[in-house]
């Protein structure tokens, strides 16, 4: 069962950074051809945000079902090994800010009056969720 969520959770990645990524993009395209905000760019703005909440939902089972998660726990000096403080601390921890920052630019996005200022939310926020999740992303273990 570990090892099918382990490897979901890898594959829904995938979705989730071309989606966000596909987000971003849109809202510096926006932003730079001045264009109206619409019900496409609202979209998928909507899909990257569901699909990085499911990968978080997807992520606490994965964190709270690992065997090497309990080991962390329960060993001394765990975060002296670099692998280990990385999937268990840094990549939840990062990442979890970075989709709190997606979702605060969701929800202020919605609060805008103009096309310009959507977009603009859409793209700090969403930029910035990334770029952490990037940051924290266990390349070694992915590849």
């Amino acid at each position: 069962m570990y090892t099918f969520i382990q490897k979901f959770h890898s594959g829904w990645a995938y979705l989730v950074l071309l989606l966000l990524v596909l987000a971003v993009v849109n809202s510096f395209l926006g932003l730079s051809s001045k264009k109206d905000f619409s019900a496409k760019d609202r979209k998928i703005a909507l899909f990257a945000l569901i699909f990085t909440h499911v990968q978080l939902v997807i992520g606490f089972i994965l964190y709270f079902v690992s065997e090497v998660g309990m080991k962390a726990f329960s060993t001394q000096g765990a975060m002296k090994i670099p692998e280990l403080r990385l999937t268990m601390l840094e990549h939840p921890l990062i990442n979890i800010i970075g989709i709190v920052l997606i979702t605060i630019g969701w929800s202020t996005h919605k609060k805008q009056e103009s096309s310009n200022g959507k977009f603009k939310k859409i793209a700090i926020f969403y930029g910035l969720g990334l770029l952490l999740i990037l940051s924290r992303i266990p390349w070694s273990l992915w590849f």
